[in-house]
């Protein structure tokens, strides 16, 4: 049995009977004006942070949600996208699709807004998925890549590139792990299934984003997650796993690689009303400006009277590259 066929067998059995603890974010369940989430979609939340962000959801989106777990975020997408078909929803377990159906009846009867018109569920595989070319202004995931190994998190994360129209936005919320893992915990299917042993740093996370094509990388949230421990895991050392918020746009490639935004901050603090660095980038006197990484490091050598913090790890926007 292959791993993916082992992550099957999980869900199904996660779809049959809840499994409240397969998944636990920190995140707050969001509830917005007028929204009722029915109980049973939280408690099938099977995801590790959020994928809905109002800053992506704007003119009526068309909206690609792969792994749909009890329909939560699908319902918080359909909130922005109250349209028919307006969200699509990929799975490929059965009992998925069917537990999800269920919910949204409920869901329809919490909510006079909603329709389940709104929501398109489809049977399809993350690695070969059955949408058009550019055809969706948003597609996101929620701790599902990182149950694939690289080669298939390379075919999964190219799937999505090539369904998104340009300038659209890949929205995901998946473990990663700065730490090595032995090779026991790697090759252990079920805690890989689990989203534990999956789980890699986040350089080459972003390298798989950025070698697809996407041009502008944004961390939008980083959060501790699990640990495995020595006396719970085959591991000498506590091994410690994080959750991470990314959106990845769609943006044409820069000559000098890609614009990732960590969280970054730049002050200028001289004399004069404003620094500007010839290079499209002007920083008022003592006003923050969220800069890209690549950015960051070049005010930082232009001028010594620049401040730029650290990375922060979340970003909501409105920054420069």
């Amino acid at each position: 049995m292959s791993y993916l066929d082992a992550t099957q067998d999980l869900y199904k059995e996660a779809a049959i009977s809840p499994n409240v603890g397969l998944c636990c974010t920190t995140n707050p369940i969001w509830q917005f004006p007028g929204l009722s989430i029915p109980k049973i979609m939280q408690e099938m939340n099977y995801g590790c942070g959020s994928t809905v962000s109002a800053q992506d959801l704007v003119n009526n989106p068309k909206i690609l949600y792969v792994g749909v777990g009890g329909g939560m975020e699908l319902l918080q997408f359909s909130y922005f996208s109250r349209q028919m078909g307006g969200v699509t929803g990929v799975d490929s377990v059965d009992e998925m699709l069917e537990a999800s159906r269920k919910n949204f009846k409920i869901a329809e009867q919490e909510n006079d807004w909603f329709k389940n018109e709104y929501v398109n569920l489809v049977k399809g595989d993350a690695l070969n998925l059955p949408i058009p070319d550019e055809s969706m202004d948003v597609a996101a995931q929620n701790c599902l890549f990182n149950i694939f190994k690289m080669e298939d998190l390379q075919k999964a994360v190219a799937e999505m590139y090539r369904v998104l129209k340009p300038h659209g936005r890949l929205v995901m919320s998946d473990p990663i792990c700065e730490q090595p893992m032995n090779d026991e915990l790697r090759n252990d299917d079920r805690l890989r299934a689990q989203c534990l042993s999956g789980s890699i740093p986040l350089k080459d996370y972003v390298k798989v984003l950025t070698d697809a094509g996407f041009g502008t990388i944004e961390i939008r949230g980083r959060r501790s997650y699990r640990v495995l421990s020595p006396n719970h895991y085959p591991t000498d050392e506590l091994i410690h796993i994080e959750s991470i918020e990314i959106a990845a746009i769609k943006d044409p490639m820069p000559e000098d690689g890609p614009c990732m935004f960590t969280g970054k901050t730049a002050i200028y603090y001289g004399n004069e009303p404003y620094f500007d660095d010839g290079k499209g980038h002007v920083l008022l006197q003592n006003q923050p400006l969220a800069v890209c990484d690549k950015t960051a490091s070049a005010l930082a050598k232009a001028s010594k009277e620049i401040h730029v913090s650290e990375s922060t790890w979340h970003y909501n926007g409105g920054g420069c590259c």
